[in-house]
């Protein structure tokens, strides 16, 4: 089985601007653009630190290691309240640490998976 990986990691605004310009002028030249690695970017290590939190990453290990069926049965296997597993799953989504599939068997549900192994910390100097 590959390992994947997503990387987590601090870049200020300036830093991803250099970035998205020099994919612009690589396609107005009409090269190919190499894909880059799956990343979470903040500004700062405070923003990530708020986004990242130690609930947030158990979420991401109980979703990894017992593939809940819903964001109930996570809320149920975490014993925390529906609420609040819900904002972080929705959260964590549209981060793009968690895939989020909608099915609906009777009643409607919503299965969160974690399609990665790892997460990589990337702080520069």
């Amino acid at each position: 089985m590959r390992v994947k990986n997503v990387t987590i990691g601090i870049k200020s605004v300036e830093e991803m601007l250099d970035e998205a310009k020099g994919v612009m002028k690589s396609l107005e030249r009409g090269k190919k653009v190499g894909r880059k690695k799956a990343g979470v970017y903040f500004e700062n290590l405070e923003t990530m630190r708020k986004a990242i939190t130690v609930e947030r990453l158990k979420i991401l290990r109980v979703i990894k290691a017992k593939q809940p069926a819903s964001v109930y049965r996570l809320a149920k296997i975490l014993n925390r309240n529906l609420k609040n597993v819900s904002d972080d799953v929705r959260y964590l989504a549209e981060l793009g640490l968690i895939e989020l599939e909608k099915t609906k068997n009777g009643r409607e549900k919503t299965t969160p998976t974690v399609n990665y192994d790892k997460i990589l910390l990337e702080i520069p100097l």
